[in-house]
This record gives C-alpha cells, sequence and structure tokens, in this order.
C-alpha cells in the first residue's frame, strides 16, 4: 500500500463511509465537561447529519478505519476483488483526528466502523482501542459508536460496549438466503448471535446501573443494525418481517435500510441497477408505523400489493387505511389514540393535542386542518363536528385522488 498522508486517507475513508447509513446518536446519556476536567460533550448542538430525540443535531466524524478487507461479498465496494483505493488509519490516527476536529468544533463524536483487516478479532482489538484511549487516556465525553464485528471475540465485543455510546451489527441482507448468495463468508446464526449477547450485556449493565451507581455504563444507546435494500430478492414483506423479528428478540433501537447502489466491476449477481431511493424511504414509514403508531408487522404487510412490494406513489399508512374502509371514517371528538393514530395525515404529535384539547372542545374540520399538512388527505377518514364525509370514504377513485400529483419537470428551470 502506497503511504499517504493524513488528509489523503481521510479523504478515502470518509467516502467509503458514506455507505453506512446507521449513523445516529440519539438515546445516549449526557455528559458534559463543564466541570472542567475532561473533553467533548454528548448534549450540545452540532452542524450536521445526526439529530437527537430533541432534534438536536449532533456532528459525527464518520469513518472507516481501513477500506481493506480480507471478505469477498459482492455487493460491498470495499470487497476483496474491489479495483479501489486502498487506505488504513491506526488507532492512533483516528483518536488524533477525532480530538483535533472536536477542538475545532467540527464535531462531537465519532462513527467508527472498518474492513476486516488480518481477522476479526484483530481488526475489532484495533477499533476497541480507538474508544478505550478516547475515553480512558483523554477523557473524551462525546458520543463514539462503533461497528462490531459479529465473528470476534465476545469480550471484545464487550468491551466495545463499556466504552461505546452505541454499538451495531449489521444483519446485511434481510433473508438467509440472500446473505447466503451476496456474502457467503458471513453467517445469519453468527450475526444474530452476537445481537443476543450484546442485548444480555446491555440488559446486565442497566440492571447494575440500578442497583450500583457506581457501575460502568454500557452501550447507553443501545445497539442498532442495517439491511441493504434491492441487492437481492427480498420484498419490502419480507423486509418488514424480519425487522419486526429484530426489534422483538434483540431489542434494538434502529433498523436501518440503506438502497443498493451499484458498484464498479459488480458481480453478475447484483442488479444493474438501483432500487428507487422512494422505496427506501417507504420502508422508513413503514417502520415508524410499527415502533410509534401501533401497527402490527402483519398490518404493515397488509399495506403491500400481491408481490409484496409497498406502493411508492402513497405511504404504507394510507394503502392500509384504503384496503381496510371498513375502519373508517373515524370520530375524532370520539375515538380512542389507537384510532386516532390509523387516520392517514395525522402524526403522533397532532393525535396527542386532539386528546388533550378535545376534553375543553369539539373539533371541526378547521381545526384539524390546523394540525395537519393536507387536510385533503384526512378528509375523507374522519367525522368531526361539521363534517362528515358520507360516501366519500368509499369512492372508487379515492386513491387517485389522494395519490401525490405526477409533474413535469422543466428543462430550463434552475
Amino acid at each position: 500500500m502506497a503511504q499517504l498522508d493524513t488528509r489523503e486517507k481521510l479523504a478515502i475513508l470518509a467516502d467509503a463511509a458514506k455507505y453506512d447509513a446507521s449513523c445516529a446518536s440519539s438515546g445516549t446519556t449526557k455528559r458534559d465537561s463543564r466541570d472542567g476536567k475532561g473533553m467533548g460533550s454528548s448534549e450540545g448542538m452540532g452542524i450536521c447529519h445526526a439529530y437527537a430525540p430533541d432534534g438536536r443535531c449532533i456532528s459525527l466524524l464518520k469513518i472507516l478505519l481501513t477500506n481493506s478487507c480480507i471478505f469477498d461479498c459482492h455487493y460491498c465496494i470495499n470487497r476483496k476483488s474491489s479495483n479501489v483505493r486502498r487506505a488504513r488509519f491506526t488507532a492512533e490516527e483516528v483518536v488524533k483526528l477525532t480530538l483535533a476536529f472536536y477542538k475545532r468544533n467540527y464535531i462531537e463524536g465519532l462513527f467508527l466502523s472498518s474492513g476486516i483487516i488480518r481477522s476479526s478479532n484483530y481488526t475489532m482489538e484495533q477499533l476497541v482501542e480507538v474508544a478505550r484511549s478516547l475515553r480512558e487516556d483523554h477523557d473524551f465525553r462525546g458520543y463514539i459508536h462503533l461497528k462490531t464485528i459479529p465473528d470476534a471475540d465476545p469480550e471484545l465485543v464487550r468491551q466495545a460496549g463499556l466504552h461505546a455510546d452505541r454499538v451495531s451489527i449489521n444483519v446485511e441482507l434481510p433473508t438467509e438466503p440472500g446473505l447466503k448468495q451476496l456474502a457467503p463468508e458471513k453467517s445469519a446464526p453468527q450475526i444474530e448471535g452476537a445481537m443476543r449477547d450484546m442485548k444480555g450485556a446491555i440488559e446486565d449493565g442497566r440492571d447494575a446501573k440500578r442497583k450500583y451507581k457506581s457501575a460502568p455504563s454500557f452501550a447507553p444507546a443501545g445497539q442498532s443494525t442495517q439491511m441493504i435494500v434491492g441487492a437481492d430478492a427480498a420484498t419490502d414483506s419480507d423486509i418488514v418481517g424480519k425487522a419486526s423479528t429484530l426489534y422483538d428478540r434483540f431489542g434494538l433501537r434502529r433498523v436501518y435500510y440503506s438502497a443498493f447502489s451499484p458498484i464498479p466491476d459488480a458481480s453478475a449477481v447484483l442488479p444493474l441497477q438501483r432500487p428507487p431511493l422512494m422505496r427506501e424511504h417507504r420502508l422508513y414509514q413503514s417502520d415508524w408505523l410499527m415502533r410509534f403508531y401501533g401497527f402490527k408487522p402483519a398490518e404493515v404487510q397488509q399495506a403491500a400489493d400481491p408481490t409484496g412490494m409497498l406502493p411508492l406513489d402513497i405511504d404504507p399508512k394510507l394503502a392500509w387505511a384504503l384496503k381496510f374502509r371498513e375502519h373508517f371514517p373515524v370520530d375524532v371528538n370520539r375515538a380512542g389514540k389507537e384510532q386516532l393514530l390509523r387516520i392517514p395525515g395525522l402524526g403522533t404529535k397532532a393525535v396527542d393535542r386532539i386528546i388533550r384539547s378535545r376534553r375543553f372542545r369539539r373539533f371541526t374540520l378547521d381545526d384539524v386542518a390546523r394540525l395537519t399538512v393536507s387536510i385533503a388527505k384526512v378528509r375523507p377518514f374522519i367525522v368531526t363536528a361539521d363534517w362528515r364525509p358520507t360516501m366519500l370514504t368509499d369512492r372508487a377513485d379515492l386513491r387517485t385522488m389522494l395519490a401525490p400529483k405526477q409533474k413535469q419537470l422543466e428543462l430550463f428551470t434552475g
């Protein structure tokens, strides 16, 4: 490997990290250095792409330790047989970069992943050493997210949880046949076993923290995972079912979806084109329905067409409502929270405001309109003090009426 300076390495390894979507900084414990000790904070304002639950934007240095890899996963641009420029940081270089960027107010945390070099254990040791050095040698109190390696020694993975706010183990593909075909060196049972071990360690850490205040925090922001969408034959129904299983079995904070992106010198088993980005967006909406709107996985899957794919022109909640019109219209002045959350166009905040406010007044259509972006989307599915949709809910052309209108792009618009 040719000798590269730090700037060149950073350009290569930051670009290589862009394919990892699971870069978030939510749910961790609050830390700062206002006591004059240590460095960093996990609760200040940042400048880019990672958001905490309260809306704060936290910027992360997102890089790979190396883009060299001994594995040859077909979908990965950094696979062993790929003809890409390689680079590698040492653990010390990543530590220095993180501290230097923090001191310049560029970042507030680190997201670190890596290709597999030498062996899984060796790579995991390097990742853990970065986090350990930041925490113990430099008292860094900012956010750290480590990508762990499923077949690494469990003790190394445990060490990662002691130093990182969040750990993630990628399942890569939603079905076991897809994983066998596109990443034959990886094992679905091994990946899920590592996730199960991490769940147990996180629960043990929380129990210890409740009993002893001095107990160290263990991955306080939990664990997450990522699935590649569109690289294999898995349908949206398959993906929704897999995500639900992962949430239930392993207590994940998030499942991230990443649309497959065609890569240079790709294997013949890969599709020639990437899936529509809207497909990735619909899967995130489906994920939201399961996590915050009370939809069961089977109900989200019912929103898909007979081929198992979610519609791209309308969101999955509207697709479900159009299929099960017998549940509508819903009286916003009488219905329970579960029913209100099923209404297309109403979000969780709008539903909470309706429930709080209707104790003091009866909602009219204008009142509901103030809580939603598009009252036209809501009208067919609700009853208010001054509105009843009569036959509108059952119209055969209701989907056409509610689907976003297609716009012809203009060639010479700026």
